[in-house]
């Protein structure tokens, strides 16, 4: 079997097709490893922009391309099919660190070869899900290359960070540093219909509270004093894509702000919820307004 580390660089780019924007896919770098881990092969090309003729300032900052190295690339097509040919093998394992560029590459078939599909895509493995686990790295802490590469002791300062083949030779430096063959296999997924249409499945955040993807049993609220479930005596209302509603505690006598949301992926609904005191918003006396305005009025006459 052999692992391929792949690795992409990006511009965001304005298309008039779309009438929006898509990362505009401009490096190509990749490594191919044996069942040994030795590396046999590497890959590296510029891709011909034909969207972003011009790079952003921040992808000229972090990569050090030139607009003249995306000007004189090979156009997508010719590279994937190049890239194709040096990868093939039913046997082959793509990995790349965070599902986003294979993401990204997806969205670049769609538009320039009007596929959903990658043709060399067999088998995948998302290794920075991989490493966190290997590494007993909470997945609610996402951990970035050179960070998880500096943990393991590997000196980042020996590769140009932010180029595809560089970023691809970190990753495998890292990959061999932490391979498990047996861990690995149950993070190796099988790219069939069900795989693509969960990594293009893009989560929503539910804000129509007659959603039958909402768990109404959740929008309850405790009391963190007395642990009784209050009543409710607001309307919800939608504030920064949450439900919001004022609840009230009649044991303690206590007003709680509950705010919950729901986020649709594509297996689950993710539930997160939150309860603060409710101040009252404290009125402004009508009398001391008055009173403000007669000493204003006062003033005005006396000049």
């Amino acid at each position: 079997m052999n692992y391929i580390i792949l690795d992409l660089e990006w511009n965001n780019a304005y298309c008039k097709k779309k009438k929006g924007f898509i990362n505009e896919i401009i490096e190509v770098g990749a490594v191919k490893l044996d069942e040994n881990l030795n590396i046999v092969d590497t890959f590296s090309m510029f891709i011909k922009a034909q969207l972003g003729k011009k790079l952003h300032s921040r992808v000229k900052e972090l990569t050090n391309i030139t607009n003249d190295d995306i000007s004189s690339g090979t156009p997508f097509s010719q590279t994937m099919a190049l890239f194709r040919k040096w990868s093939a093998g039913n046997d082959t394992v793509i990995l790349t660190w965070g599902d986003t560029d294979i993401r990204v590459l997806i969205e670049n078939f769609r538009y320039f070869n009007g596929i959903s599909f990658i043709p060399f895509l067999k088998n995948y493995v998302n290794l920075q899900k991989y490493a966190q686990a290997f590494m007993n790295i909470s997945k609610a802490d996402q951990i970035g290359l050179s960070a998880a590469a500096e943990k393991l002791g590997i000196d980042v300062e020996n590769y140009s960070l932010h180029r595809a083949l560089d970023d691809s030779l970190l990753t495998a430096d890292l990959f061999k540093k932490i391979y498990n063959e047996h861990m690995l296999s149950s993070y190796m997924l099988v790219c069939d219909t069900a795989f693509y249409s969960k990594i293009t499945f893009k989560p929503k955040v539910i804000t129509d509270i007659n959603s039958p993807l909402i768990d109404k049993s959740k929008m309850r609220c405790l009391c963190d004093v007395c642990g009784n479930q209050c009543e409710r005596i607001s309307e919800w209302r939608v504030i920064n894509q949450s439900f919001r509603a004022v609840f009230i505690c009649r044991k303690c006598k206590r007003k709680i702000r509950f705010t919950i949301r729901f986020k649709e992926y594509y297996d689950r609904i993710d539930i997160k919820s939150s309860s603060v005191p409710f101040i009252e918003k404290k009125e402004i006396s009508v009398v001391a307004v008055e009173s403000s305005t007669e000493r204003t009025n006062t003033t005005e006459e006396t000049k």
